[in-house]
């Protein structure tokens, strides 16, 4: 039970890091500027679902799709450890990740497909964040890892909802900090993910 709890909490941290609510707020505002209230909310439930259902998709699939290119645990967890590290790296320099940069989009529906769902809220750092937990682990595991992504589906669409209100209390300083923040552990988290590569592979080769 215990294990459960602390793999609940490493999924939770790991998917808010990424996936960064308080921060991505500000690109919402950003990008439904102009647009009337209905058509942020619609904008906003639209993203948030479709997000899930894209991360849904590859925990649910994940292990076929390493069969089906031959892809190696250690391969992915180093790839994806590399790609996960520099985008908090980053983070942390005030850049916006090239991975989400976004420059010219109109004030329709269709955003909340793209960018807001691809690839702001299920990017590459999502999606390889929710397949890294998933690699080698139990049904169990599973059932945690899309519970925790629908919550966070969920704590994101609230933020969205009141992301003017909340801008007004904290204010863009505060929130660039807390991305720091969210930036150093994003980085860590990819760091750990490529030594967790580098230890498989060497076990398998001491074990062949």
């Amino acid at each position: 039970m215990d294990d459960l709890i602390t793999f609940s909490i490493a999924v939770f941290t790991g998917f808010f890091a990424i996936t960064n609510p308080i921060s991505n707020m500000t690109v919402f505002l950003s990008l439904t500027q102009g647009a009337d209230e209905k058509t942020k909310a619609d904008i906003n439930k639209r993203a948030n679902i479709i997000a899930f259902i894209i991360v849904l998709v590859f925990v649910l699939l994940g292990k076929y799709i390493f069969e089906l290119f031959n892809i190696s645990i250690p391969a992915f967890k180093i790839t994806g450890g590399i790609l996960i590290f520099y985008i908090g790296f980053e983070m942390l320099q005030s850049k916006q990740s090239n991975v989400k940069n976004i420059k010219h989009v109109n004030i329709d529906e269709n955003i909340a497909v793209s960018p807001l769902a691809i690839p702001i809220l299920a990017g590459p750092g999502t999606i390889v964040t929710a397949m890294n937990f998933v690699s080698s682990a139990q049904p169990v595991h599973i059932a945690i890892v899309i519970s925790v992504f629908a919550f966070m589906s969920l704590l994101t669409y609230f933020t969205f909802r009141l992301s003017n209100l909340i801008v007004r209390l904290v204010g863009y300083n505060v929130i660039s900090v807390i991305g720091k923040i969210m930036g150093l552990i994003i980085a860590i988290i990819g760091t750990g993910m490529i030594i967790e590569g580098i230890k498989i592979s060497f076990n398998l080769i001491t074990n062949q």
